[in-house]
């Protein structure tokens, strides 16, 4: 691992669970560590937890709903006048809903945070991502994502039902696509940032134990989450690495777990479906 003094990193939902560890982690390595919260609060609270544990931490707050756009614009440009450069972002934030909610920009609330909100605050960060690479450290993106199914039931976008607003509504509908959006995200980015020295990867934590992701759901899922995931600082061991090892400065696109790359079948091997997410995203994110 190599040190991350004088480098700067974004992580977003670092308020708990894996992205805090991920933070701790980051910040332990001397990283400059901007902790995303909902609320400002909540990411001053997770500050002081971090310092609890890494005493000399540099650690900035920032305020972000990653439901809402007008949200990501507002925290980006806050980020923006007070950095000229970004050198790892990890999008670690995200949502598992009982019932169907709309945000104000419209959207499905699970689509909008775990897919939307990846898709713009990284387009908004790009540049500064560049500024931040360099021939001798590459810039790093790091998306927490999850394996999808590959067998019989492999995982699908349903590209004219993207809001699941057909049929029944269910985390177990509305969740698992996203996972796969953001794979498709990530090779997508991953090709489009080919020449700029800013990699992109996506990783399956698996279960990760006693955190905020689940408590809306509950039942049995949440309680075999909790009896058999991994505690949050063993399951940011991936993410970590991708962050900041020499070994995955030169590898793009891919997704990993337990620092091995894992195969992406179905949609996740079709570029066709990336490319029609990435337009899908373009239009409902205005940027174009």
């Amino acid at each position: 691992m190599a040190s991350m003094n004088g480098r700067t990193a974004l992580v977003t939902g670092a308020t708990g669970g894996l992205a805090k560890a991920i933070a701790t982690a980051l910040a332990r390595e001397g990283a400059t560590v901007v902790v995303v919260g909902r609320t400002k609060a909540r990411a001053e609270d997770a500050i002081r937890d971090i310092r609890s544990t890494v005493t000399n931490a540099a650690l900035e707050p920032l305020a972000c709903d990653l439901s809402n756009q007008a949200s990501i614009r507002v925290a980006v440009e806050e980020f923006l006048s007070r950095h000229d450069e970004l050198h790892v972002l990890v999008n670690a934030a995200g949502v598992f809903r009982k019932e169907r909610h709309v945000t104000s920009d419209g959207l499905e609330l699970t689509f909008a945070t775990n897919v939307m909100g990846y898709f713009l605050i990284t387009n908004l960060l790009l540049d500064a991502l560049k500024r931040g690479a360099s021939t001798a450290q590459a810039s790093r993106i790091v998306n927490i994502a999850s394996k999808y199914s590959g067998g019989p039931n492999v995982t699908k976008i349903d590209f004219d039902d993207l809001q699941t607003a057909k049929g029944s509504y269910s985390y177990l509908r509305s969740t698992p696509p996203t996972m796969l959006g953001r794979v498709l995200l990530t090779q997508e980015f991953a090709e489009r940032l080919r020449e700029s020295n800013v990699v992109v990867n996506a990783v399956h934590p698996g279960l990760v134990k006693h955190t905020g992701l689940l408590q809306d759901v509950g039942g049995p899922f949440r309680w075999m989450t909790n009896t058999f995931g991994k505690p949050a600082e063993k399951a940011a061991d991936t993410a970590v690495w991708l962050a900041t090892s020499p070994a995955t400065a030169s590898v793009s696109g891919k997704l990993w777990a337990k620092r091995k790359q894992l195969p992406t079948p179905g949609m996740g091997s079709d570029p066709a479906a990336r490319n029609r997410l990435w337009e899908e995203c373009m239009q409902l994110s205005k940027i174009l």
